[in-house]
């Protein structure tokens, strides 16, 4: 699995449009998103094993409620899972929870993202869900992988996005207004 410092691979895949215009049927509900879309922004990449299950959309909708917050740090959410963009579009129709998703749904059908970052279950051939913080430069700042059956906390993504933006040592349980650690006080209140 590629985890921090390695660069994020090159992908570009088909979405559902965030917001209404992605109900707005397969002829203008999709739009393709890749590698230099949002150039220079942090971007927050999330996936879920499938699309129709019941963890998912808990998680799709916790990112989504945060979507602004993440907009305010220079930051895109990007959800993604090897479903195709019709089973998303599909899905949203559906559920009350997603219908109104303000954030785009990546369909990785080929598994070559996926598989490029090396978090799809051996046995079910599915992504696990697999969250990465990824900085301007394209470099994986942040990884974190659950198991199929456990959910995420998009509000420690938050957290983290926080803490890694202040360039700053953040010690355990560190939230945004916080202080952060410096040595050099620590050094000379020792000596």
């Amino acid at each position: 699995m590629l985890t921090v410092g390695d660069s994020f691979p090159d992908f570009s895949l088909t979405a559902v449009k965030a917001g209404p215009e992605g109900l707005g049927g397969p002829g203008v509900s999709f739009t393709e998103i890749n590698s230099a879309t949002d150039e220079g922004k942090w971007k927050i990449v999330f996936f879920w094993p499938k699309d129709f299950t019941f963890v998912c959309p808990t998680e799709i909708a916790a990112f989504a409620k945060l979507s602004g917050e993440f907009a305010d740090r220079d930051a895109v959410v990007y959800g993604v899972s090897t479903d195709s963009e019709f089973v998303h579009l599909n899905w949203r129709v559906y559920n009350d929870d997603i219908r109104d998703l303000s954030i785009p749904m990546l369909a990785d059908v080929k598994r070559e993202l996926s598989g490029a970052l090396g978090i799809l279950d051996k046995e079910a051939g599915v992504p696990l869900r697999a969250t990465f913080i990824v900085d301007p430069n394209g470099t994986i700042q942040w990884a974190s992988v659950n198991g199929l059956n456990v959910g995420r906390n998009p509000q420690e993504v938050l957290r983290v996005l926080d803490a890694l933006q202040t360039d700053e040592l953040c010690p355990c349980n560190w939230e945004k207004g916080k202080d952060v650690l410096k040595p050099q006080e620590l050094f000379s209140k020792a000596a």
